[in-house]
């Protein structure tokens, strides 16, 4: 989705300093926005030291590289302001010189360049199948990191949401690293690809003794791989399809993995996860194979679709 007026990416927000709040960036969106529900979704998956939801707003920790390839650490906040249209980021002073990355990594994550109603018209024919579904101003939710979002994606499989955030926050306890900030529930960076990458051939022990079982270890590890030497375009990339068969020859990421990865870090718009226990809870009593026709006719959509069917459960 192109963004907001097609206004230059650093042209689009507005920025004010507070006094012993640090930077305030209003990112603006199309109305309308379901916050409200975008946080649900984040705080049911946001890993333990990383990442939290509290007082209606997203908090979380942040690496990132700038200028001449130094590394900028800090936290930022993002709540929202309905009466300016806007999400607004909190960020400390620390943080000015990767300012850029961040904005373009928060609109990612809050879904902000996209249009709700042309969506919403788009999908129209799913009310034949559930009358309250689609919800004007659904957003897909994004990632501000690619590693971290897809690591969570593969250590999510066949476990419950919550079990997946436990092992999260263990992988961070174990290979993150350590930083400073003013909120007690947040001193940790999620591990870099070249962190897990660095574990070698003992990789099945040293995420095992997490609880990670070997073979879900190992795909992390070839996904570190993938995104170290940059074999997958995991950020926008003009093919998403073919990145998303890159995805599925590492052992262990199916059809569904390499999907939601594609949904929610680069930026597919069409991705339909008709296998999905809630996909399948919500269309019953259908087929996957009559999902998948029923589906059709809401493409490019497919992952609004997606994401407002599990809304409906």
């Amino acid at each position: 989705m192109p963004p907001i007026d097609n206004i230059s990416l650093y042209e689009k927000y507005e920025s004010e300093e507070q006094p012993d709040k640090g930077l305030s960036i209003s990112l603006p969106y199309r109305p309308p926005y379901r916050f409200q529900e975008m946080l649900t979704f984040l705080e049911g998956r946001a890993i333990p030291g990383v990442e939290l939801v509290a007082d209606d707003e997203y908090v979380r920790t942040v690496r990132l590289v700038g200028p001449k390839g130094k590394l900028f650490f800090g936290c930022l906040r993002v709540g929202h302001d309905p009466e300016k249209k806007s999400l607004t980021a909190t960020i400390g002073e620390e943080l000015r010189p990767v300012l850029p990355q961040i904005i373009e990594r928060l609109r990612r994550l809050f879904d902000l360049d996209s249009d709700p109603g042309l969506i919403y018209e788009a999908l129209g024919s799913m009310r034949e199948i559930l009358p309250d579904v689609p919800v004007l101003g659904t957003r897909v939710p994004g990632s501000f990191d690619a590693f971290e979002m897809a690591v969570r994606a593969v250590l999510g499989q066949q476990i419950t949401v919550k079990a997946a955030s436990t092992l999260a926050g263990r992988l961070v306890g174990a290979f993150g690293c350590k930083t400073d900030t003013d909120i007690p529930e947040l001193q940790w960076l999620f591990p870099l690809a070249a962190d897990i990458v660095l574990l070698g051939e003992d990789v099945e022990n040293q995420l095992g003794a997490l609880g990670i079982i070997r073979s879900r270890a190992r795909t992390i590890y070839e996904l570190a791989k993938a995104f170290e030497d940059g074999s997958i375009n995991f950020t926008s990339p003009d093919d998403v399809e073919a990145e998303i068969e890159k995805l599925m020859t590492i052992p262990g990421i199916g059809p569904w993995t390499a999907k939601y990865i594609a949904m929610r870090s680069m930026e597919w718009s069409d991705a339909f996860l008709e296998t999905d226990a809630g996909i399948k809870k919500a269309l019953s009593p259908y087929t996957p194979k009559e999902m998948r026709e029923l589906a059709e006719a809401w493409q490019p959509w497919r992952s609004y679709a997606t994401v407002n069917l599990w809304n409906s459960l």
